[in-house]
């Protein structure tokens, strides 16, 4: 157990280190590139039968779930396919929302054996959760093969200045691995290692900003990322080390765009449907408001390059080069306002006047949230 200072100071360390590596994605950030892509979606289907949170995937409903593409690397096609498989499937029941990953793995490695280690400086998976899809309140997960765990709530992400609650642990959190071959044995080959995660319903209350267990057709943003490094075997025969020199691979469920997982607008969908796994499931359904928080998305990396450039934030479309664009759900053109510490933007839906006279629209905040108000 860590002495209550070494752990304070260890999350300094972390939080400076991750809002380094996100600063430096920033610089890089190519909006054309990341508005352009797609993210995944997925179907989760209910489970009436127990699960056994024990990696193995045994179950019928985990046997009925379908996996999930194949991972790519989290810049997406700009970078070549992953050296090594790697899938998941998601269910749920009124308890937990269950998330299952197998990857292949010629060598299982992990040393890091206690809660809360920063365990990406090894090979890991990692889970991201924003159950209201507005860039705030997400939760990430991280497990190793020992089964170690790291989870953090993050207010906002680290680009708008958001810290972590690193010493915060999703209550009720149930894992379970199962290694094919042997840990930290370079003398044979392994085939991969395999996880499952149960999620309490109620672990995630504080950041959902939804009603949980959710609703048939309710749509949440999630993403996967494995971290893997190319490593050796240690000199003396027991275990590994990492190949100098070499910086980790990041493989994703659906691709980021940036070497940054914390970007939660390019996320996937996960639609979450009462119908049982193994049976029909429902087609997805893209909420209509995501294409109202695409144009916000692009106004909120317009306003950032406009920032660094000039600044100061840009009150005029025009100025940010938005150009006119035919909308279906949603009124053009949006509305900008600027002052001297920041901006808002909102987008007025089409039809969707409601009894008491009130008209909804999306808002976007500087610090990139972007949400559902209404206004007479």
């Amino acid at each position: 157990m860590l002495e209550p200072s070494l752990y304070a100071s260890r999350s300094v360390l972390v939080m400076c280190l991750l809002v380094s590596v996100a600063l430096t994605a920033a610089d890089e950030l190519d909006e054309d590139y990341l508005l352009s892509i797609e993210p995944h979606h997925y179907i989760a289907q209910h489970s009436s039968r127990p699960i056994v949170v024990d990696g193995r995937l045994d179950e019928p409903s985990w046997q009925a779930a379908p996996w999930t593409a194949v991972f790519v690397d989290i810049e997406g096609d700009r970078k070549p396919a992953p050296r090594f498989r790697t899938r998941a499937k998601m269910l749920w029941d009124e308890q937990y929302f269950y998330v299952a990953a197998l990857m292949e793995e010629p060598h299982v490695w992990a040393t890091y054996d206690y809660r809360d280690a920063i365990i990406f400086h090894e090979n890991d998976f990692e889970v991201f959760i924003d159950p209201d899809g507005d860039t705030h309140n997400y939760f990430e997960y991280e497990v190793n093969a020992l089964a170690t765990e790291w989870d953090l709530l993050l207010g906002k992400a680290y680009r708008d200045g958001g810290p972590p609650y690193h010493g915060w642990d999703i209550p009720g959190l149930r894992s379970g691995v199962t290694i094919y071959g042997t840990l930290n044995q370079p003398s044979d080959m392994d085939e991969g290692w395999g996880l499952e995660i149960a999620f309490p319903w109620e672990g995630l209350r504080q950041g959902a900003g939804r009603p949980v267990p959710p609703k048939e057709g309710d749509v949440w943003r999630v993403n996967f990322s494995r971290v893997e490094w190319e490593i050796d075997p240690a000199e003396d025969g027991e275990g590994y080390v990492k190949v100098p020199g070499k910086r980790e691979d990041n493989w994703v469920w659906t691709p980021q765009g940036l070497i940054n997982m914390h970007v939660p607008e390019q996320w996937g969908f996960v639609q979450f449907s009462t119908a049982e796994a193994g049976t029909p499931p429902p087609a997805f359904v893209k909420p209509p408001e995501e294409e109202g928080k695409h144009l916000l998305r692009e106004i909120y990396y317009k306003q950032r390059e406009h920032l660094a450039e000039h600044g100061y934030y840009s009150g005029s479309l025009d100025s940010l080069g938005v150009g006119h664009r035919i909308l279906e759900h949603f009124l053009w053109p949006p509305v900008l306002q600027a002052t001297d510490y920041g901006y808002e933007a909102w987008v007025e839906e089409v039809v969707d006047i409601h009894q008491d006279g009130q008209i909804s629209r999306w808002l976007l905040e500087k610090d990139s949230r972007t949400r559902k108000v209404n206004s007479r």
